[in-house]
Order: structure tokens, then sequence, then C-alpha cells
């Protein structure tokens, strides 16, 4: 019998910068807060037991100090063939800013150069904005996976905007069956719990987790939504409630990959979520099947590794 628990994982979801030297960190004189250069990631990979990585860009100016180009994750995956692939990026405001741009030129362009998808989408605007419909069109046609990390507010932050309920998701999910969409960020997750109130869902809810949650009933409804377990927001919602994330991984184990979205070398929460999972396994509580795919063969599947 195969051991799964030492089975090498593929993250779908982790940041990097090619020029480390160059690149100004978040709070002035603190290396801790540059994000990590693909040699430290690496190392950070070994000691996770992760054999290989998709780097995402950071092509919107929202969410990092400095944006990180579909050029230079592609330049990472090329330096490393047998740790990284890549995706490429594309704000929705490219091309002269205006829903009628021909983004699905340029996401050709990535795709032809090895890109496995698109994202994450972190510009701050309304989901249902035209010029991000637009993109999400670009995206359908080009068959390319598409993550996005959704937020609550528009006041300040990074993210495309969602009500309470996600009624622009579903408005995305319905309008592009053909597109998958992989859903990832606070926003997100903290809509699992059907209990969930207004003002906890820019956060990470804890306690146990309720039926009705919207996640699970657009799961159900939409076969092109699939969810990025990444970040300290998926690490959370799995492991608030291991009885719900039992049965939450029996029925979805088609569509849950498997991420870390490392960017610092600081960052605790891949180390603890690796530890969860691997106690679920020895547990029972994730059969070696559903483990195989959550870790390693959902994304050799949908991303097309």
């Amino acid at each position: 019998m195969e051991d799964v628990k030492n089975l090498k994982k593929i993250d779908i979801h982790v940041h990097a910068t090619a020029f480390p030297d160059y690149f100004p960190t978040s709070k002035p004189g603190d290396p801790n807060t540059r994000i990590v250069s693909a040699e430290q990631l690496i190392q950070m990979y070994d000691a996770l037991g992760i054999e290989q990585g998709v780097l995402l860009p950071l092509s919107s100016p929202e969410a990092q100090v400095s944006p990180v180009t579909s050029e230079a994750c592609k330049y990472m995956a090329d330096k490393y063939p047998d740790r990284l692939f890549w995706f490429c990026n594309v704000d929705p405001r490219a091309v002269a800013d205006m829903a009628e741009s021909n983004l699905a030129r340029v996401i050709e362009h990535y795709k032809a150069l090895g890109a496995k998808g698109v994202g994450e989408v972190i510009a701050h605007m309304y989901l249902d904005d035209p010029k991000v419909d637009n993109l999400f069109s670009a995206c359908e046609k080009c068959d390319m996976p598409v993550i996005l990390h959704l937020t609550h507010r528009m006041t300040r932050g990074y993210g495309l905007y969602d009500d309470f309920g996600l009624p622009r998701l579903e408005k995305a999910l319905q309008k592009h069956p053909d597109l998958k969409i992989l859903g990832h960020s606070q926003l997100f997750w903290a809509a699992l719990s059907g209990d969930l109130k207004e003002e906890e869902r820019g956060g990470n809810p804890k306690g146990p987790v309720t039926e009705g949650g919207r996640v699970v009933e657009l799961l159900r409804k939409y076969p092109n939504l699939y969810c990025d377990l990444s970040a300290g927001s998926g690490a959370n919602a799995m492991t608030r409630d291991p009885d719900f994330t039992e049965r939450f991984i029996e029925e979805f184990s088609d569509r849950l990959m498997y991420g870390t979205d490392i960017v610092y070398t600081t960052n605790e929460h891949p180390f603890l979520f690796r530890d969860f999972l691997e106690s679920m396994l020895d547990q029972g509580r994730i059969s070696p099947e559903n483990y195989r795919k959550l870790v390693r063969d959902n994304a050799i599947r949908i991303l097309k590794l």
C-alpha cells in the first residue's frame, strides 16, 4: 500500500520575487517583510514536503509594495523547472481600462509561454464590474482557470468585492459555466458556515461550522467552482471544525486543492496546516485516496500540470 503521508505535495498558490536584492520591504528596514526569493521558497518547500508550486504574479498595485509580473514568474519557473510552475496575471483595467479590451490576446500570449492559469486577481474592484467580467470571458475563452481574492470592503484593501452571501460570485459562475473559478481569501472561506455574521465575513471565524453555508451551496450548485485551500484563511476554514472538514473533504474531494500562499520566510500557517492534514490522515478522517487528490492529483488534473 502506498505511503501517502510522505507523498510530495503540489502547492497551487505561492508568491516570490525574482529580484530579492531590488525588491522593497513592506516595513522599512525589516528584511522579514520582503517577499521570498525563489531560493528561499524552495528551502521552505523542502521543509514542508512540497515537490512543486505554482507562482502567482501580483499584477495590481493594491496588494504589494511593488507588483510581481508574469514575466518574473516565468523567469523563476524556467530557472527551477523541476520545482515551479506559473500563472500569468492580467489586471482587468489593462489595455486602455475598458470592458472591450482584448485581454484574451494577452492571456493567449502567456499561455503559449507555459502559463497554467490566471491570477490571483487582486484588483480592488466590484466582482461584477464589466471590466472584471471581460477578464472572466477572456479566461473562459482561453481555457485558463482563474484564482480570485475576494474582499468585504471597498474603502481600503485589495481584491474583488462581493456582498454578503456572495451574489456577485454566483453571477460569475452562472455566466461563465466553462470557466474554472478558484475561490480564495477570508471572505470566501468565512462563508463556509451558515451562521456567519456580517461583521465576521472579512475575518477568520472560529468554532463549529453550521449547515447552510454559502460556499457549500455554491459548490453543490456550480461544478465550475473550486476551492483554493491556501493561506491562513484556507487553513482556518479546514481546522476550525474537524468533524465538518471530514465531511466536506469527502463530498468535494475532486474540487479541493492544497496551497500555502507563502509570502514571507516567517509564515507559519503552512506548517500548521500540513500537520493538521497529516493528523486527519493518521486518524482515518481523510482517506488516502482523498488525501492524494487534495495535496497533489487535483492540481495536476485541473491545472493540467
